[in-house]
């Protein structure tokens, strides 16, 4: 049993990080197999990449708690297969597209399939202990780092070969793991412990309407949603400002992306230890918006490529806000009600990947259209700045009122609320 679980273990780990690599195989040449397929500019491109990003999303959003009660209900084992099938599909119909219609039917086909992650992690509760639960989903952030700084880079360089080259690989490597899979990976749901699918139970919107329970610490949520709509701005954007402006090469932009996984693994993995001990959490916030606002506005104004670079630093050091802002929210909020918080916290991050992509590429797409009288590709990392800096205002506003601190007091001093 002992030797079963630590090659399912290993497998997940795997999964994971190859679900990873396949994402950053593609991102440094989305750009221009879209511009082929639309035979538009870079400005076209970003709309067409917004719209393919909501359609990803919002089918996600709507499809991800059916497939985690799907899993519920049929095991994780066939569910996770069947994820890594749907994401091998939608390669396969990114790498052969004639037409931009068909890169939508791959994106959509991967939304409804693309809960990998959700049952994966799923998985390692399944089987881990009390002692291996932390060490085992510390492999999750793991697989996701080490995935970024492999795949952009490997993707920059097959982009090299034709855009749709980092496609293929990527649906390869997937297909195969599928198949490693259904050899290897035994089910860790046993029969006892499944429940009947339940349409109620896979109510997209269902976390989102438990927010209004928390009063006390909704500016604070709210500061959540602004920064990560504020991240899309890179997220969403860089490939197409950076070929926008400084005309990178496939390459140049999976190293870019590499450097940014680097940079990402450094603060998450190892300076938050450091810093959040130091500072305390609240002042971790303010700097990290700060930083994140500093970065975002020194990107917006780069007049040379290699500033991209030197930028990526303090924006980067941002990252020491995320985690700190979501600590403090959960410290506020009462332990039977855990899991209920950080289903809505997940449903927030699912609603930015849909507003996000879309603001962020049509302003870049306005500002450098070819008959506007204003060029300026760098807009969308000003708007982000600014996102940043109401965030920051919006949690400090937050921690200073009464019902922040009345909640905190009574969170500290009473015992947990009866579960009703």
């Amino acid at each position: 049993m002992p030797g079963s679980r630590k090659a399912a273990i290993s497998f997940i780990f795997f999964t994971l990080l190859l679900d990873v690599i396949g994402l950053g195989l593609i991102i440094p040449v989305f750009p221009q197999l879209i511009a082929e397929l639309v035979g538009g500019t870079m400005s076209t491109a970003s709309q067409w990449s917004g719209l393919l990003t909501f359609a990803y999303a919002i089918t996600q959003f709507v499809f991800a708690p059916v497939i985690g009660n799907l899993s519920d209900q049929y095991g994780r084992r066939p569910v996770l297969l069947l994820s890594l099938f749907g994401f091998g599909i939608d390669y396969i119909f990114l790498a052969l597209a004639p037409t931009i219609w068909w890169l939508f039917v791959g994106r959509i086909i991967a939304g409804v399939f693309g809960a990998s992650f959700t049952t994966a992690t799923a998985y390692i509760a399944d089987i881990s202990t009390s002692e291996t639960r932390s060490k085992n989903f510390g492999m999750v952030g793991a697989a996701f780092g080490l995935g970024f700084i492999i795949g952009p880079g490997l993707g920059g360089l097959l982009g090299e070969l034709g855009p749709r080259v980092p496609f293929i690989a990527a649906g390869i490597l997937t297909f195969v793991n599928m198949i490693y899979g259904y050899f290897v990976l035994p089910e860790s749901l046993s029969k006892e412990h499944r429940r009947a699918f339940e349409w109620k139970r896979a109510n997209p919107m269902g976390s989102l309407i438990q927010l209004k329970k928390y009063k006390g610490v909704g500016g604070l949520i709210f500061a959540f949603f602004l920064l990560y709509i504020g991240g899309h701005a890179v997220q969403s954007t860089w490939t197409f400002v950076n070929i926008e402006k400084f005309h990178w090469s496939k390459s140049l932009m999976g190293l870019s992306l590499t450097f940014v996984g680097i940079l990402i693994a450094s603060v998450q993995g190892g300076l938050i230890r450091y810093t959040t001990p130091k500072f305390g959490e609240q002042k971790s916030i303010y700097i990290g918006l700060g930083l994140y606002a500093f970065g975002l506005l020194l990107f917006s104004f780069a007049t040379e490529g290699w500033m991209m670079f030197v930028f990526l630093v303090p924006y980067c050091l941002g990252g020491i806000a995320g985690p700190a802002l979501q600590s403090i929210i959960s410290g506020n909020v009462p332990k039977n009600e855990q899991g209920e918080l950080q289903g809505a916290l997940t449903s927030v991050m699912s609603v930015t990947s849909i507003i996000g992509p879309l603001l962020m590429t049509n302003l870049f797409a306005w500002f450098t259209r070819p008959e506007g009288s204003v060029k300026f590709a760098g807009a969308p990392f000003l708007a982000g700045s600014v996102f940043m800096l109401v965030s920051a205002i919006l949690a400090a506003r937050t921690m200073k009122k009464d019902s922040f601190l009345n909640r905190r007091s009574k969170i500290d001093d009473e015992p947990l609320t009866p579960v009703h």
